[in-house]
């Protein structure tokens, strides 16, 4: 594959390709791992023409660069290398056999198969696509992206683009699509915010409201000195419908967000895990930065910690508020994660921590997802409501990961804990999903 940066300067990492770096364990482990994807899936109702689909695959890789970006870590300074358009793999499977009451069950046992598949950072491009066919109008698309290249955000922008290819390759015409922004121009406009100068007054900001802060975390089953064998294994859960429609009630009543009151309830539950008042939770944002990088397909997103003191909080609302006004404060002061480490090291001492783990937490809010969307002669579906576990999923680097995702078309609300095997047990884990509904369902009912 022909490098099409050479002689034309190096491309620089982004802060969060900086960030992965620092956990880079080569490419059969961490974030350079073949488990460090993202996988995303959709029902697809109508005939699915296979060389469509893969020529608008192809099209999305010609579009944007960075699906077929390598980051190179063997050189100093470390960067990205650019290389030419090339097919991504698209594998089909016959799922003819299944009846139509068992599809949906069987459109998430295939997204949990393609999770726990492996695929190497080393074969560009970066996207693959598996289509399992159950008859001629009805197929379930899963599409892979490894971290590096992608986030939750991208992946939507990804199947937009997609369906749009596909159905202009359909109808004979060029694609209605905005004029792209390549990862490489986000990377070069972020070397600009992140200088010293350009970050001192948040940075200030920060550093007095982490003064002597820790990230909140919880006991673990085994010790990281034990050297167990690790996966990311999840837990899935659905959130009762008088519990969802409470929670959404309540961020109403209080002008704020169901992330603020969900994050209170977490809050709410790691005072009770752990017995402190001082919680600091990191969360994870889309990390664009300015509006014109939000059709930017790439590996944006960062980690914010929230602090909250809830000593005296005595009712529920109270905690809202409390998590409200940390929310405001810190959220429109978004600095890299990384400069945060670099300035407060304390506040990451529980990621090396040999019986505690750091659990992180976020709710999707995504622009927009395709729901019973018809694009040219196709309708999309995204696969929101998984309730399947898994014991081999996507990876994550170190301990927990909560998320919440909350469907505003049905106002279901859908959980799931993925979590490292090397330091949770499963039952470990359905407690503490147990107790954060238990939690959740009190606060919200009675937050007075």
């Amino acid at each position: 594959m022909r490098d099409e940066t050479a002689g034309a300067g190096r491309i620089p990492l982004s802060v969060n390709q900086e960030f992965m770096c620092m956990f880079d364990k080569g490419d059969d482990e961490g974030p350079f791992g073949p488990r460090y994807h993202i996988v995303y899936g959709w029902r697809v109702r109508g005939a699915v023409d296979l060389g469509l689909l893969q020529g608008a695959l192809d099209d999305v890789v010609a579009r944007n660069e960075v699906l077929r970006t390598e980051v190179v870590r063997d050189a100093e300074p470390k960067h990205q290398r650019i290389h030419e358009p090339s097919s991504p793999e698209l594998v089909v499977r016959d799922l003819t056999g299944v009846a139509p009451d068992n599809r949906d069950r069987a459109a998430e046992e295939l997204l949990i198969e393609v999770e726990a598949d492996e695929y190497s950072i080393r074969e560009l491009p970066l996207l693959r696509a598996v289509l399992g066919r159950f008859d001629e109008h009805d197929s379930v698309l899963a599409l892979i992206a490894h971290h590096t290249v992608s986030d939750g955000w991208s992946m939507q922008l990804i199947i937009k683009e997609l369906a749009e290819c596909y159905a202009a390759r359909s109808e004979h015409r060029a694609p209605d699509l905005p004029e792209v922004r390549q990862y490489q121009e986000y990377t070069r406009w972020e070397a600009t915010t992140t200088t010293d100068e350009a970050l001192a007054k948040p940075s200030e900001f920060w550093l007095d409201k982490l003064a002597g802060a820790q990230i909140t975390a919880v006991p673990t089953d085994f010790r990281r000195s034990d050297d167990l064998p690790k996966n990311t294994s999840v837990e899935r859960y659905l959130v009762d419908p008088d519990v969802t429609a409470a929670t959404l009630e309540l961020a109403r009543s209080m002008r704020s967000s169901p992330f603020m009151v969900l994050l209170a309830a977490y809050k709410v539950l790691l005072r009770e895990i752990t017995g402190t008042d001082d919680i600091t939770v990191t969360t994870i944002m889309s990390g664009r930065g300015q509006a014109r990088f939000e059709e930017t397909i790439g590996s944006f997103f960062n980690l914010v910690p929230l602090r909250t003191d809830l000593t005296g909080c005595g009712s529920f609302r109270e905690v809202v508020e409390r998590t409200r006004k940390t929310c405001i404060s810190a959220l429109t002061r978004q600095i890299p994660f990384l400069r945060l480490l670099s300035d407060a090291p304390e506040l990451g001492a529980p990621y090396a921590a040999d019986d505690a783990a750091v659990v992180a937490f976020q709710v999707f809010q995504f622009p927009f997802v395709m729901a019973a969307q018809r694009v040219g002669d196709l309708e999309y579906s995204e696969i929101r409501k998984r309730l399947l576990p898994a014991e081999v999923s996507t990876d994550i680097p170190d301990g927990a990961l909560w998320t919440l995702d909350i469907d505003p078309a049905g106002n279901e609300m859908i959980g799931q804990m993925q979590f490292n095997s090397n330091l949770f047990e499963a039952s470990t884990v359905r407690t503490m999903v147990s107790q954060f509904q238990q939690v959740l369902k009190k606060s919200v009912l009675s937050p007075d």
